[in-house]
């Protein structure tokens, strides 16, 4: 090689020299997330897909489709990747300006109410292979997916801006975000970053629909027996109720006092004149309850808002109809439909997903057992519990009275890289979810003669992969 009239010899390292270290497979990341999303190998051996992550899942998560009208179902049996009919080699592909893709075949089962069934494999797409470099041929030209670095699924506390918050972020679904008003002393919930809810409201339309019930998640019991003593009225004076109160009224028990509510000197009095002797109380103080009395103050806040007249708690309605006005303003709300999606919205598969990274950091924040049993905990379960949203709500107002603290948001263990893989199971969800609104569109209209090959429309399916390799912003070329 000869520059501005000198020779200089170039020398490769490897070669004549001998490196310090061996290098990483800098792409074994690359492709090690697309054979996980296509289990290739699995296939080759003739076993089963993995339904728990790729493309398989993907599958297993959209179907089966069922008619609006429950008369049929699309059922999924299982794809199969021809690798014995790859039309056109790498070097082909290159020349003739094709994609190095191998076509995909579903076995697809339209089964009927009256027993009735008919299975068709069905062509798919065809789906692009990876090279043993890690690249794609997408007509003609070599191209690479770029890994992306995001915010990892899993809950996350802030104070910004003295707003002390915290986030559950999925996988896919709704962002769930608690907040505390520093001024009224209250949490608060929001869904999507819509205007925010009345934590304990919230909390009523999980299914935790009374104070009873919401005051064993935050706090325990102190059991005190009552006596006409001046010292014993004044140290219960202004402490809360745990459990309601029942008492002997004209021959029947009723609730005298609920659960939550502030005792009083003249109370106690009434009590003992009712014969009530024990009461159990709200304990702020000790391990194993919460220091705080922020769930009560938000009591007080249903009382003047939410609860009618003649009623000690909120009905369905009193706690559903805010908080749907929030979510779909102007819309009629249907308060059967509203009790069933509600809960949709965080505890099903079809509509949320934590992924198991999500899961792990659940575990993680919130795990009572050693290191080792935190670590070694079960990721199956991919979708919020009822004890996940009271574990947030209460480690929140840990942080508030300054016994936990904030996350730093920027931390990398807080981030996450989704590789080739992933990004396109992500884009092909979405493809799908479209696939399934067509397929009952036209349950609606088909007759009892129709096949499979009928409903099922692949063109949002090819248009995904084609939009993925071809123009997404991170598809590109090799230089």
């Amino acid at each position: 090689m000869v520059a501005k009239g000198k020779s200089i010899t170039r020398t490769y390292i490897g070669s004549e020299l001998h490196e310090v270290c061996e290098l990483p497979n800098l792409i074994g990341i690359q492709l090690d997330s697309y054979e996980r999303f296509l289990q290739l190998d699995r296939c080759r051996q003739g076993l089963s897909p993995d339904s728990s992550y790729g493309l398989e899942e993907v599958f297993q998560s959209t179907f089966p489709i069922d008619s609006p009208n429950g008369e049929m179902r699309l059922a999924y049996k299982g794809y199969t990747i021809d690798l014995d009919n790859i039309k056109f080699s790498e070097t082909e592909c290159k020349k003739k300006g094709r994609s190095y893709s191998v076509p995909i075949k579903v076995t697809i089962s339209l089964e009927f109410s009256n027993g009735e069934m008919r299975e068709k494999e069905i062509f798919f797409g065809d789906i692009p292979l990876m090279t043993d470099r890690g690249t794609f041929i997408i007509n003609g030209a070599e191209r690479v997916v770029v890994s992306q670095i995001h915010r990892s699924p899993g809950v996350i506390f802030s104070n910004e801006k003295d707003v002390y918050s915290s986030r559950i972020i999925p996988y896919r679904g709704s962002w769930l975000e608690f907040e505390i008003d520093d001024k009224k002393h209250l949490i608060f919930t929001k869904i999507d970053r819509k205007k925010r809810i009345l934590g304990t409201l919230f909390l009523r339309a999980i299914g935790f629909d009374t104070r009873e019930k919401i005051l064993e998640q935050f706090y325990s019991a102190e059991t005190v027996e009552l006596a006409d003593d001046a010292d014993l009225k004044a140290s219960l004076e202004n402490r809360y109720l745990f459990k309601d109160v029942y008492a002997q009224v004209g021959g029947t028990e009723k609730k005298v006092i609920r659960a939550g509510d502030m005792l009083h000197a003249h109370e106690i009095d009434e009590l003992l004149k009712q014969n009530v002797r024990e009461v159990q109380l709200v304990n702020l103080r000790g391990e194993g309850t919460l220091h705080s009395d922020m769930i009560l103050n938000c009591f007080e806040i249903e009382d003047a808002k939410y609860t009618r007249e003649g009623y000690d708690e909120p009905t369905k309605e009193d706690v559903l109809s805010p908080i749907f006005s929030v979510l779909m303003p102007g819309e009629m709300i249907a308060i059967e439909r509203a009790e069933r999606d509600l809960p949709d919205m965080f505890f099903s598969n079809r509509r949320y997903d934590l992924g198991s990274v999500g899961r792990y950091k659940f575990n993680k924040k919130f795990g009572t057992g050693t290191e080792e049993e935190e670590e070694n905990a079960s990721t199956d379960l991919t979708v919020l519990t009822p004890q996940d949203i009271v574990n947030t709500m209460d480690f929140l107002i840990k942080v508030f009275i300054r016994e936990q603290n904030v996350d730093d948001i920027d931390h990398l263990g807080n981030r996450r890289v989704r590789s080739v893989g992933e990004l396109l199971q992500n884009a092909l969800k979405s493809a799908f979810a479209r696939m399934e609104r067509i397929a009952k569109e036209r349950m609606n209209l088909e007759t009892g003669s129709v096949k499979p090959q009928d409903l099922i429309s692949i063109k949002p399916i090819v248009a995904a992969i084609k939009e993925f390799f071809g123009s997404s912003q991170l598809s590109q070329f090799m230089d």
